[in-house]
């Protein structure tokens, strides 16, 4: 049996037969040790950058910010590939391992899933933006860049390690072959006459690689697409089996539909992450200028303050998880608390005001260096003012992400096609690269245009008007929360003919008498 999306229970054509308790949590601490090690390397690579470029090889603040924002723009584009190669040929586990290994060389000379997953991420950030910081700024930068190579390599070790206990799914041909195919289709019968819906192609055999959880469901949104699983003259070889550049299911055009669906949305996230690009930029080099002491012989390391945005979502993500979604869940019903979108627009919101706090706290740190008289202090002069001020922008970013990253995770991996997991899910890195490409084309846009008034960015914070900066981006951030809204208002979620999940189940491919309630055949 399964449902129609509208609660409605449907016969369903297939064998149920209970599959080998592969999966699952039993392969998580593979995965996550995977992650913690892979996210130690990447920010204890990364995270203390900006001095390294300005202290080390003496680069401007604004050459500086944009080496680093384009740094983060190209490394998170690169999941969007692996995506494609997963999901296309190759299969996720051995995506993952190889695209381990190259990360390693490159180093050298489930729903409470997801909150788990970027604990795990968080954690390992907290450990990087500590002791690796430390080591950078203490020890030297051959250990300081060393160590987080020896950390990639134990995620190699570590991933691979749980070989035995996943479930390895075969790769389905590449999904945007078929999206192409699917848009191909509908163009050549573009003059077509829309019939009912009810006789638009459908092929549970040809479909069966790519919806195991259920088909996708007919809807009436992007009805130009409908086209292509209209049946002409043509359209079928003399063996029966479709051609695909001329026709196409159902299930595959509402799978370009469900993607198309989700991009206006998955776009609002973008200047979320320019919004924080300067966390590890700008507000670094604001630490720098600020008292750092903790005792008489210890300064805490300017891209230490990171460590707040860490500890802060750490805490919301356990706090959301285990107190927040069961309080939450009597007043809604829903399973989760609040919906994705939901989720994604708190965060939204939280983020906006982490700039505005950002930008009253730039504006005390300006007045301080201006009544002590240090407006032209020389680099290395710490103000009259503690580096804790920091602290709230810092933390209400953490907050931020703790919302706004797993509601836009778990939207992606909700709502695209199944077939396609792997490929959507790297969305969520791709909104990384564009927002940090992005960041770099407005702090150049701001430097271009503000030159003859009065630089807003300059290597002299004290006589720079950052906090302009902060107020711009708490701007935008606002016509961009107001387009999400917008989005999600109508925005339509993917109906789905799911099958009911007492047990795994595994799909095999009838005797071509679909819908005759004959079951057995051959293993597909």
């Amino acid at each position: 049996m399964a449902e129609d999306g509208r609660g409605e229970e449907k016969a369903v054509d297939v064998v149920a037969v209970k599959k080998p308790k592969q999966g699952g949590f039993r392969t998580m601490p593979f995965i996550l040790a995977n992650d913690f090690c892979d996210r130690l390397a990447n920010v204890g690579f990364s995270s203390n950058l900006i001095t390294y470029l300005t202290l080390q090889l003496h680069l401007p603040l604004v050459d500086a910010s944009n080496t680093l924002t384009n740094f983060h723009g190209t490394a998170n584009l690169t999941p969007l590939v692996g995506g494609l190669i997963a999901d296309s040929f190759a299969g996720r586990f051995w995506t993952i391992t190889f695209g381990s290994v190259i990360y390693q060389l490159g180093m050298g000379p489930k729903w409470s899933f997801f909150n788990l997953y970027f604990f795990g991420i968080e954690l390992a950030k907290l450990t990087a933006v500590t002791v690796i910081v430390y080591i950078q700024e203490n020890v030297g930068w051959g250990w300081g860049l060393g160590v987080p190579t020896i950390a990639m390599f134990a995620a190699v070790i570590a991933f691979v390690s749980g070989y035995s206990m996943y479930v390895k799914m075969p790769p389905a041909g590449s999904p945007l072959v078929r999206l192409a195919q699917v848009a191909a289709a509908a163009f050549k019968k573009r003059k077509a006459v829309m019939p009912e819906p009810s006789r638009l192609y459908e092929d549970k055999v040809l479909d069966a690689g790519i919806s195991t959880t259920g088909r996708l469901l007919h809807t009436d949104q992007l009805k130009f697409f409908d086209k292509a699983a209209i049946i002409t003259d043509g359209d079928v070889l003399p063996s029966g089996e479709p051609k695909l550049w001329r026709l196409s299911t159902v299930h595959r055009v509402e799978e370009l539909k469900s993607i198309l669906r989700m991009l206006p949305i998955w776009a609002a996230g973008i200047l979320l992450v320019t919004s924080a690009s300067h966390n590890s930029s700008f507000a670094i080099q604001q630490a720098r200028t600020m008292d750092r002491d903790i005792t008489p012989h210890f300064k805490i390391p300017p891209a230490s303050m990171l460590i707040f945005t860490n500890l802060a979502m750490l805490l919301t993500l356990a706090f959301y998880d285990r107190v927040l979604v069961r309080v939450l869940r009597r007043f809604t019903g829903h399973p989760n608390g609040i919906t994705h979108l939901q989720r994604a627009g708190v965060g939204m919101t939280i983020a906006m005001l982490a700039n505005a706090v950002a930008a009253v706290v730039e504006s005390r740190r300006k007045s301080v260096a201006a009544a002590s008289g240090m407006l032209d202090a020389p680099k290395g002069s710490s103000l009259p003012i503690s580096v804790f001020w920091l602290v709230p922008q810092y933390a209400i970013h953490g907050v931020a992400d703790a919302f706004m990253d797993v509601g836009r995770m778990e939207f992606l991996y909700d709502q695209a096609p199944e077939s396609m997991r792997s490929t959507a899910a790297a969305l969520y890195w791709l909104t990384m690269s564009i927002g940090s490409y992005l960041g770099t084309l407005l702090v150049t846009i701001i430097h271009a245009k503000t030159q003859r008034s009065g630089q807003w960015l300059q290597d002299n914070l004290n006589r720079a008007k950052l906090d302009s900066y902060y107020w711009l981006v708490f701007g935008l951030q606002g016509l961009n929360l107001i387009y999400y809204f917008v989005c999600v208002r109508y925005y339509t979620f993917k109906p789905l003919e799911t099958v009911k999940p007492e047990e795994e189940l595994e799909l095999y491919r009838g005797n071509g008498n679909e819908g005759d309630g004959k079951k057995g055949g051959t293993l597909k």
